[in-house]
């Protein structure tokens, strides 16, 4: 029996699991349409209450005292979703890869479609089961744990000589996983009902995380100042010998499209492939600072095996769903750091605006400004634009004010001061570029007089960076984040999403999580609960809007937790996306790891009107499989239907046996703010889409739409 709290179990608050078998529960009930206004759909019921679910607080505590989560996609009454591609799917020469997250889509007439998926990691658990049903192989997986027991799981692989029996193994796991990285394209043809469908089309392809490297020609490009450091004759650090062509992508997560039919994929997490630090020059560590990890439940430092530069992975890269014979492009000049989303501002006769967040704890927003016009927004040849600019970092202020900071060798260095952590309770350190710049990588700092002493002896970013000209900008760029952060770059709450409000103009970010890490958190002034909380772990959306070249304004327009302590009742907004009368769709994505969020029960889909600006409701429109997070949410041009991706089902237990549950407790409380017990029935692991036990859990992507066949915002 598995328990997290007895005390739970027996009454006395928090949080309780046991672990059952076959144990029965009360389904939650259809509830009654909400009494709130402006929802053009019955919201999905949540396993809390909330304010959209139109019960009184009698029958809130009488609804929600029992309930029993499903392992399903659930969307609201008279919707239905349809499945588009899962993990395994033939696409291209390839397959449908594992992890989808931000979904391209861009119509191209009224029935036609590519989408373009982004496949972001390897959950190892439901990977390893599922592979040899889903991709019809075996996968030397548990033969490879076995024989790198006994160093751990972890070998470096550049030192292994070239008859090393482990190193067929390696590559036979290695190359099925990167297989299953990086981008794909696909087309889609709307049937006689309206309903969105795949159809094999001449553009479909995969990218894949080691395209390139028996392929030449396959190799990506990059453009800008990291191209520079990326043809150095000379470095500090490691040359993987290609010069400024790149093998693959991968960890590819967030994403956007542009107004003249691209599509940007921003890779974030790289650093669980590759090694993140840099030298002063912008040059890689070597591949060995990353080695590769295989043992039960992880899989990691994939670019070991092949000798992968760290610098090379980090960016936005550039596909043209529509091109299947153009190569993918990393634009250097928007920066490397872990890319989670972006935004396009195109307006004929201004600079093109580019807008990404860095997701990490005390990670930063950042700004891109062409240096050259858009001249006709739809034109492709607006591409050229990412070439060359202007990086800038926001800086906010507490007062609802901030400016964007130019990230450049100029730029003075002026870092956040320590004690604005301190001065809150927060333990969190300012990391910076190291003091000894023959060294890679950052420092931690946890007092003031230590940067004052910083800020003495490095004046410029130029005094921390080495390089003539563009080199030098691009070893900046390379180390973006640690740049911005010796400028005095506002640390936020991991921003996940940016979008710009179609009506407004505004940017819409979404901050998904104020809790604070071990090498850094959010500012406690500008990132607080609805109380004043130094630390909200239930993350918030802003509206930024702008204010002459450099200005801004901010606010938070939405903030998550439950309705009793000040949330719209989801947690951790991901994703977010605009329709064209400016409401907003925001998924979730809390961590399926730990209980500290059970309270919402499964990741899901909210539904957020436009109301003067002000954004105070919310309803949730699809909750996901079991321990899967929601994301790529977008629309059709007409809004007649709207895609999820569902990725990672079964993350944590993997394929689902038959009456395989626990049992929860959680204290509540009613929109009168009474108090009451639940006992929560939880499926344990996933068999989406399948929904037959034991069948492995495939990520995939749907389409909702109405079973009408009406848009999606008429009632």
């Amino acid at each position: 029996m598995r328990r997290r709290s007895v005390l739970s179990l027996l009454g006395l608050g928090g949080v309780g699991v046991l672990t059952a078998k076959g144990l029965s529960g009360c389904t939650l009930q259809r509830g009654k349409s909400s009494a709130l206004q402006g929802f053009p759909f019955p919201p999905v019921r949540v396993p809390l209450p909330v304010n959209s679910d139109g019960l009184q607080a009698s029958e809130q505590q009488s609804t929600y005292q029992e309930l029993v989560l499903e392992d399903r996609l659930t969307v609201p009454e008279g919707f239905r979703s349809q499945l588009l591609a899962a993990w395994g799917d033939p696409l291209g020469d390839s397959r449908f890869g594992f992890n989808n997250d931000h979904l391209g889509f861009v119509q191209h007439a009224p029935d036609r479609a590519s989408m373009t998926v982004n496949f972001e990691y390897i959950s190892a658990v439901p990977w390893v089961q599922g592979f040899a049903e889903v991709v019809g192989r075996p996968l030397p997986y548990a033969a490879l744990v076995a024989s790198l027991q006994a160093s751990d799981g972890v070998i470096d692989c550049t030192a292994l000589p070239a008859g090393d029996r482990r190193l067929q193994q390696i590559r036979a796991v290695a190359d099925e996983a990167m297989t299953d990285l990086g981008i794909g394209v696909m087309t889609l043809q709307r049937d006689g009902q309206g309903q969105w469908r795949r159809a094999r089309g001449s553009q479909d392809r995969r990218i894949t995380g080691i395209s390139g490297l028996d392929d030449p020609p396959q190799q990506l490009l990059s453009t800008g100042p990291a191209a520079a450091v990326f043809r150095a004759s000379s470095r500090q650090g490691y040359d993987d010998g290609l010069g400024d062509r790149i093998i693959g992508t991968f960890a590819n997560c967030g994403g956007g499209t542009t107004p003249w039919g691209t599509v940007l994929s921003a890779e974030e997490n790289f650093q669980s492939q590759v090694p993140e630090p840099v030298h002063a020059d912008g040059s890689a560590v070597a591949p060995t600072e990353r080695p590769f990890v295989c043992k039960d439940g992880k899989l990691g430092g994939l670019g070991n095996v092949y000798g992968l530069a760290g610098n090379k992975y980090g960016w936005m890269v550039e596909v043209d769903p529509t091109s299947a014979g153009q190569t993918a492009v990393k634009h250097t000049a928007l920066g490397r750091f872990r890319h989670e989303a972006v935004a396009v501002r195109a307006e004929a006769g201004k600079p093109l605006q580019v807008y990404s967040g860095c997701d990490r704890r005390g990670g930063h927003l950042y700004r891109f400004v062409s240096a050259e016009r858009v001249e006709t927004v739809t034109d492709k040849r607006n591409s050229r634009l990412f070439e060359a600019g202007e990086l800038q970092v926001a800086r906010f202020h507490a007062d609802g004010r901030g400016e964007w900071l130019a990230v450049t060798a100029e730029a003075v260095v002026d870092p956040f001061r320590p004690s604005r952590f301190s001065d809150a309770d927060l333990g969190c350190p300012v990391e910076l570029p190291h003091r000894d710049r023959s060294q890679a990588g950052a420092e931690l700092f946890r007092d003031d007089a230590a940067v004052e002493d910083y800020c003495r002896r490095f004046a410029t970013l130029s005094d921390l960076y080495r390089g003539e000209g563009e080199a030098l900008q691009g070893a900046i760029l390379v180390d973006a984040h640690l740049a911005a952060s010796a400028i005095g770059a506002t640390p936020t709450a991991r921003p996940e999403d940016t979008k710009i409000d179609p009506i407004s103009g505004d940017l819409l970010i979404a901050f998904t999580s104020g809790s604070p890490g071990s090498t850094g958190g959010a500012d406690p002034a500008v990132f607080q609960g609805p109380d004043g909380q130094s630390s909200w772990p239930n993350g918030w959306v802003m509206r930024l809007s702008e204010s002459g070249e450099t200005g801004f304004t901010w606010r938070m327009a939405v903030t998550g937790g439950t309705p009793w302590a000040g949330g719209l009742g989801f947690t951790n907004p991901d994703n977010v996306a605009l329709d064209s009368k400016g409401n907003l769709w925001i998924v979730t994505d809390r961590s399926m790891k730990s209980a500290a969020g059970d309270v919402f029960g499964n990741n899901s889909c909210w539904f957020v009107p436009r109301q003067d600006n002000q954004e105070e409701q919310a309803a949730c429109f699809a909750t996901g499989p079991m321990e899967c997070e929601v994301t790529g949410v977008c629309l059709d041009q007409g809004e007649t239907s709207l895609f999820l991706a569902v990725q990672h089902p079964g993350e944590v237990n993997g394929s689902r046996a038959q009456g395989d549950e626990e049992v929860q407790a959680h204290e509540l409380l009613d929109r009168d703010g009474g108090v009451f017990q639940q006992l929560r029935t939880v499926p344990l692991g996933s068999n989406w889409p399948a929904q037959a036990p034991g069948r492995p859990p495939r990520p995939g992507v749907v389409a909702i739409r109405r079973r009408s066949g009406q848009p999606l915002l008429e009632a």
